[in-house]
């Protein structure tokens, strides 16, 4: 039985899981650093993994990437670390789903991952909402195609172009008022940001249910979902290793595929 390192770097984070067989042995999120060697890198996995008193020696890795110019660094650390060389997620990977986006090419790895993992676990139709650095909506219909789907920004990146563009705003804690109007600016600033996000991630479900009409299931992912999820009006599964759960699945039908071949 394999044991699976699984690594997807986003803009702002990257989330690392470590797999036996389907069974997840343990996951986490570091951040992202352009500036970062193989060494670095490779060093903080060891330490990671070194973690998890069931870890056997990693046999396998997969590995999906938005972020280009780290590319090469990652499969460097992955094979000086680990001595094996990790499946990349990009084009020509088989995903065991039709993707009807005009470019497949320009979907990110994130996405396929999740949707690959979305019907997999909850079947199809399914609507997947990431919230990370965008908030991103990814549509499967009832035949389990890849529709396509809507980017948003982030919880934090828009917080973070508020902060930076009206200097007269301080920069406040992500927390939850109790109420949507609020009599200060800090309290204001939070229900705006909170309650504005949890807003358009219920209204951009819904516009998307309108325009298909199909009895979607919604299941929530992503670094900020413990923020957003639990103050959305829309049903929903919460799955925070998703991306890391279709990753898994990826690599599993490249193998067979390999096999075969």
């Amino acid at each position: 039985m394999e044991t699976l390192l699984v690594l997807d770097v986003g803009n702002t984070n990257t989330s690392v899981g470590l797999y036996r067989g389907e069974r997840l042995l343990g996951a986490w999120r570091i951040g992202t650093d352009i500036r970062c060697t193989a060494d670095e890198f490779g060093l903080k996995l060891q330490m990671l993994l070194s973690t998890v008193p069931t870890a056997e020696e990693v046999t396998a890795s997969v590995l999906s990437c938005v972020v280009p110019p780290l590319l090469n660094m990652l499969v460097h650390a992955v094979q000086q670390y680990f001595q094996v060389t990790p499946l990349i997620v990009g084009p020509g990977i088989k995903t065991g789903i039709p993707i009807r986006y005009e470019d497949p090419r320009a979907l990110g790895a994130d996405r396929i991952a999740n949707a690959v993992a979305a019907v997999d676990v909850y079947q199809s139709p399914v609507i997947i909402v990431d919230l990370g650095t965008a908030t991103t909506l990814s549509v499967i219909d009832d035949q389990g195609q890849y529709l396509g789907g809507a980017i948003a920004p982030g919880v934090m990146t828009g917080a973070n172009a508020l902060f930076a563009a009206a200097s007269r705003l301080p920069q406040v804690e992500m927390a939850w008022p109790d109420t949507l109007v609020q009599r200060n600016t800090t309290l204001s600033m939070q229900a705006g940001i909170l309650y504005g996000n949890a807003a358009m991630v219920d209204g951009l479900i819904e516009r998307a249910k309108r325009e298909l009409d199909l009895p979607f299931q919604v299941v929530v992912t992503g670094g900020l979902s413990h923020v957003i999820a639990d103050h959305l009006s829309t049903p929903h599964h919460v799955h925070p290793h998703l991306t890391l759960a279709g990753l898994r699945l990826l690599w599993g039908r490249n193998q067979q595929r390999s096999h075969t071949s």
